[in-house]
C-alpha cells in the first residue's frame, strides 16, 4: 500500500517550495526593472508548464533546482544594486576635476608653430592657419560646460551602487576624450572620419548622461526627485541635442565646415526649454 503519509510530506514541501519561489518572484518584481519583470513573469510561466507535466518526486526535485537558481539570482542582484558607502561628494569632486581639466586640455591642444616667426605677415597668416582650430575648441569648450552645467542641475545625488558609479564613469570616458575628438576636427577636418569621431564623441557622452540620468531616476538616488514631467522634458532635451548632433556632422562634411557652429545652439536649446518649463509649472 502506498504510504498516504510519505505523500502528505511531499506535498507539504512541494507547496512550500512554490510559496518561498512567488515571495522570491514577487521580491523581484518590486525591486527591479520592466525588462526583468518581463522575463520573471515568461520564466514563471515556463515554470508552470513543466510542474503540470511532472509527477510529485519530479516536481521537488525541478523546483528545489528553480528555487536555488532564484535563490542566487535575488543574492546576487541585491549585493549588485545595494547602496555602497562612498559619499556622492566625493564622485562630484572628482566629476569637477576632470571636467576642469579636460577644459585646459583644449587649450593646450592649439599648437604654437614649430619656426620662429619673425616678421608680421607670418604672425598674420599663422593665426589666420590657427582661426578654424580656435573655432571647434570654442564649440567643444560650450559643450563641456553645458554638460557640467547639466550635471550640476539634474544629477543632485543623495546615495550610490556600483552600477551608478560606473555609469558615472563611463560619462567621464566620454567627456575626456573631447579634447582628443577636438584636434583631429582641427587638424584633419577634411577627413570625414575625424568628423564622425567627434560626432560619436558627443552621441556617446549624450547617452551616458541620459543612462546615468534614468538610473539614478529609477534607484530613487536624486535629491530632490524630479517628477515625471520634469524627467520627460530631459529626456526630450537631449534626443533634441542628439537629432543636432547627428544634423551637423552631415552637414559639416558634405556642406560647410562652417556647420560646426550649430554645436552652440546646445546651450541657447536647454536654456529656453528650461525658462517655458519654468513659466508652465
Amino acid at each position: 500500500m502506498p504510504d498516504k503519509s510519505s505523500d502528505y510530506e511531499k506535498y507539504k514541501a512541494l507547496e512550500q517550495l512554490k510559496s518561498e519561489i512567488d515571495s522570491q518572484i514577487r521580491n523581484l518584481e518590486e525591486t527591479t526593472d520592466e525588462k526583468t519583470i518581463e522575463k520573471i513573469n515568461k520564466l514563471k510561466s515556463r515554470l508552470d508548464e513543466e510542474t503540470d507535466n511532472k509527477t510529485v518526486d519530479e516536481n521537488l526535485k525541478y523546483l528545489k533546482k528553480f528555487n536555488k537558481r532564484l535563490s542566487y539570482f535575488e543574492r546576487f542582484k541585491l549585493s549588485f544594486e545595494r547602496n555602497i558607502d562612498i559619499n556622492p561628494g566625493r564622485l562630484l569632486g572628482l566629476t569637477d576635476g576632470i571636467f576642469g581639466m579636460v577644459m585646459t586640455l583644449l587649450v593646450f591642444g592649439i599648437a604654437l608653430p614649430e619656426m620662429l616667426i619673425t616678421t608680421y605677415s607670418d604672425f598674420i597668416l599663422f593665426i589666420s592657419t590657427l582661426a578654424p582650430t580656435i573655432g571647434v575648441t570654442i564649440v567643444s569648450f560650450v559643450l563641456i560646460s553645458s554638460f557640467w552645467i547639466y550635471h550640476h542641475e539634474f544629477i543632485k545625488v543623495k546615495s550610490l551602487n556600483i552600477p551608478y558609479l560606473w555609469l558615472n564613469i563611463f560619462f567621464l570616458i566620454c567627456i575626456s576624450f573631447i579634447p582628443f575628438t577636438t584636434s583631429l576636427i582641427g587638424n584633419y577636418s577634411h577627413f570625414f572620419l575625424s568628423e564622425a569621431l567627434f560626432g560619436l564623441n558627443i552621441f556617446l557622452t549624450i547617452v551616458a548622461f541620459m543612462l546615468m540620468y534614468y538610473y539614478a531616476y529609477k534607484r530613487n538616488f536624486l535629491d530632490p526627485m524630479p517628477s515625471k514631467k520634469e524627467v520627460s522634458r530631459v529626456a526630450h532635451t537631449f534626443y533634441i541635442i542628439m537629432g543636432l548632433t547627428v544634423i551637423v556632422n552631415l552637414l559639416d562634411f558634405n556642406v560647410s565646415s562652417s556647420f560646426i557652429y550649430l554645436f552652440l545652439l546646445v546651450p541657447v536649446v536647454s536654456t529656453v526649454r528650461d525658462i517655458l518649463f519654468r513659466m508652465q509649472s
